[in-house]
């Protein structure tokens, strides 16, 4: 299953706070952009050097009923952990089924990640109600955030236990998804000692971040494409592991990768290629409740 994809719906749940009409493990195929991202080729340059309580919430317990989530949120963070937020409103047949999915589910990953329940309609939890707009979303609903805080799974109404221990997300698909989330254009940069071009291709990228058009809406995140654990978002993003030359991915909100690079980049490229986004957004320039990507 390509998970990438599920991002889109992930950040439109989040913009809008109540569309979770599919539950997603981070992502979807059918949310991936239907137009394939523009590949860029160029000369390479010289290679250069480089309320019930669930299993895992116990320890949450003293700060249940006075804003537990939102404590609960901070401690899984401080301690690089994920997070499982279990929402729930009404104690009623479909609460208890998902509730018995989710401790089983947390309990096989209670060694790296919390687990908490919020009842929506307690007051003390007003601040992770509002902070996820979830007043008018379906409940039951969980929500799994990474240690940074990047929402990587949405599930509303009904679950399984396999679509909750598919939230956890690579090092840098959660970087991604967290600067997407916040509305912000992703340069995911990858290469490595053996790759060639990189400075090339680094070039393009600082000039574009340092562009007073870009510069706070723009997060660069480094990939090596021999790290293991980055497999399955190479894979995602069709991005050779072995690849000899630099790659740079363009990725705007909600998550479409609207352009890739071999090679050299340049600022002027990449903000023709974002323009050339914009220009297909929508009729009216808007792209659905997260916008467009930021305008050259």
């Amino acid at each position: 299953m390509n998970k990438w994809g599920l991002v889109v719906a992930v950040v439109v749940v989040l913009a809008v706070g109540l569309a979770l009409a599919a539950g997603t493990s981070l992502w979807s195929p059918a949310a991936r952009s239907s137009a394939p991202a523009e590949k860029h080729e160029t000369n390479p340059a010289p290679t250069a050097s480089l309320p019930q309580e669930t299993p895992g919430a116990s320890d949450n317990a003293a700060a249940a009923g006075a804003g537990g989530g939102m404590a609960a949120i901070q401690k899984a963070s401080a301690a690089n952990r994920y997070l499982f937020v279990f929402f729930w409103k009404e104690e009623n047949q479909p609460t208890a089924a998902m509730r018995q999915v989710f401790q089983a589910a947390t309990a096989k990953v209670a060694d790296r990640a919390d687990a908490v329940a919020v009842n929506v309609a307690d007051p003390a939890e007003n601040d992770i109600v509002a902070k996820f707009e979830l007043d008018r979303a379906p409940m039951p609903l969980v929500l799994a955030l990474a240690p940074n805080g990047a929402v990587t799974g949405g599930f509303p109404s009904t679950f399984s236990e396999q679509d909750l221990l598919g939230a956890f997300a690579t090092p840098c698909t959660e970087q991604c998804v967290k600067a997407l989330q916040e509305n912000k254009l992703v340069l995911l940069c990858v290469q490595n000692g053996a790759t060639k071009s990189n400075d090339a291709a680094m070039g393009g990228v600082r000039q574009f971040q340092a562009d007073e058009r870009f510069r706070q809406a723009t997060e660069v995140v480094m990939l090596d494409p021999t790290d293991a654990r980055e497999a399955s978002f190479l894979g995602d993003l069709k991005i050779n592991p072995k690849t000899p030359q630099a790659v740079t991915a363009l990725l705007a909100p909600p998550g479409n990768v609207i352009a890739e690079f071999e090679g050299a980049t340049s600022k002027d490229e990449l903000a023709a290629a974002l323009l050339k986004a914009n220009s297909g957004c929508c009729p009216g320039g808007s792209c659905g409740p997260g916008g467009c990507p930021p305008q050259p």
